[in-house]
């Protein structure tokens, strides 16, 4: 076998490309890559560059009726039913350029005398090694546009809007985005961030984009760190919104973090207004007297300002609350009258959401919990019901308020975690199980 030669042939399309390609060296050469050199702008077309491998300086063709391109990678002529076609034809070319690989390694592999054979019988003569690890680097390459291809049918033209091109190499990176529930508009700002600021080197392939939109996220993303009470002043914290989040569990689960979880061991106070929900007030002293922790049922805001006063040696004070529909305005206004009646204290409210929730609702409950209450600080449940995350993200984007702590489970108190970006961002984009076997 001849020395084989790499030839780059460009076109406005990768079809017109592979086309020149192909009645220059025929169809046995094998297509090394195939990239965007050149986006479409006003004034010029696109420029797509394939690279082919040929054993020697293809002579012209003989007169032949014309054949029909091969499917390529990363062309925007190529419909999804001709995807499969197309990862086959990349996977024939690499076990070939594979093949070319395995030989090189044998003949440069010392061979005993006794098994000896001459060098022609292993590899062609004329092998050029630096060619040999320059097609190994290419097929490196063609794994990344095998994934891509494997993620999505994309379209390299495909503008988002206001003019922005998403490239292929944001295509893995892009749909696990959309599809985990993110907001449109928001996965717009967050892609447009990345193609501003990400150093051109570092957009070759999926993998390097996927650590940095991880980092970028995970910048976007508000997380409060714990904040510990201290002897001169006590940590009032209460939880509130709608039915069925595990506000009551969650209350539990910090009284225990608070009270046995951490190296000081805080005093814990615990004070129901959810006397209207049958089993609340008796579920809540069941956790108070297994946890030895004094606990307050209150009706009214009077009672309230009785009840603090009462609890005034604690660490931390904990407020349970009725759930309501974030329609009723009516229940939502009569906490914060409980708020107001002890304005000497200062009082942090958590905001308590589902993460299996969608992000128009979300958006819905935060705006008119916070129509009414200052909310301080969120805290998510349900983690463990769901595989989509980019709703709740959204959500804490948009709102800008920090998120403080992540309900895994219904265990008390093991299924509590303080919050952290690494965490919620690795969910994102790998799913709770995956995260959690980590």
């Amino acid at each position: 076998m001849e020395k084989m030669k790499l030839l780059s042939f460009q076109a406005e399309t990768p079809a017109l490309a592979l086309k020149k390609a192909q009645e220059r060296c025929g169809e046995d050469a094998l297509v090394i890559s195939t990239k965007l050199i050149q986006q479409k702008t006003l004034t010029s077309p696109a420029l797509y560059e394939v690279i082919v491998a040929v054993e020697n300086e293809p002579k012209q063709p003989a007169l032949q009726p014309k054949a029909q391109p091969k499917p390529i990678l990363n062309t925007t002529d190529t419909p999804k039913e001709d995807v499969v076609f197309s990862i086959s034809a990349v996977a024939k070319q690499m076990n070939e350029i594979e093949k070319l690989s395995e030989a090189a390694k044998n003949i440069s592999t010392p061979i005993k005398k006794e098994q000896r054979v001459e060098t022609s019988e292993l590899l062609p003569k004329h092998v050029d090694f630096e060619e040999i690890k320059t097609i190994k680097t290419e097929i490196s390459k063609l794994v990344d546009n095998v994934k891509l291809i494997q993620n999505m049918v994309w379209d390299t033209t495909e503008v988002i809007r206001d003019g922005l091109v998403i490239p292929p190499e944001f295509a893995e990176i892009y749909k696990i985005s959309r599809d985990s529930g993110m907001s449109e508009e928001h996965l717009f700002e967050i892609m447009k961030l990345t193609l501003e600021h990400m150093q051109p080197k570092m957009r070759e392939n999926s993998a390097t984009v996927r650590r940095y939109f991880n980092v970028l996220l995970r910048k976007l993303l508000p997380v409060r760190h714990e904040i510990r009470a201290n002897s001169a002043s006590k940590k009032i914290i209460m939880l509130v919104g709608p039915t069925g989040v595990g506000k009551t569990t969650t209350l539990a689960k910090l009284a225990a973090r608070y009270a046995f979880k951490q190296d000081v061991k805080y005093k814990v106070g615990i004070i129901t207004l959810d006397t209207y929900r049958i089993g609340a007030v008796e579920q809540l002293m069941q956790y108070a007297k297994m946890m030895k922790l004094s606990i307050e049922a209150v009706v009214d805001p009077a009672e309230f300002k009785t009840a603090l006063s009462s609890l005034r040696g604690c660490d931390y004070i904990l407020i349970d609350t009725v759930g309501s529909s974030h329609y009723d305005k009516k229940k939502i206004n009569k906490l914060s009258n409980f708020i107001k009646a002890e304005s000497s204290l200062s009082i942090d409210i958590s905001l308590v959401l589902s993460a299996n929730t969608k992000y128009e609702d979300l958006k819905e409950m935060y705006n008119n919990f916070s129509s009414e209450l200052d909310i301080d600080t969120l805290i998510v449940t349900k983690l463990d019901e769901t595989k989509c995350f980019g709703n709740m993200f959204s959500l804490l984007y948009d709102i800008k308020k920090p998120v403080s702590y992540f309900s895994t489970g219904q265990e008390v108190p093991e299924d509590l975690i303080v919050a952290s970006s690494e965490f919620f961002v690795d969910c994102l984009l790998d799913g709770y199980k995956a995260r959690h076997a980590k």
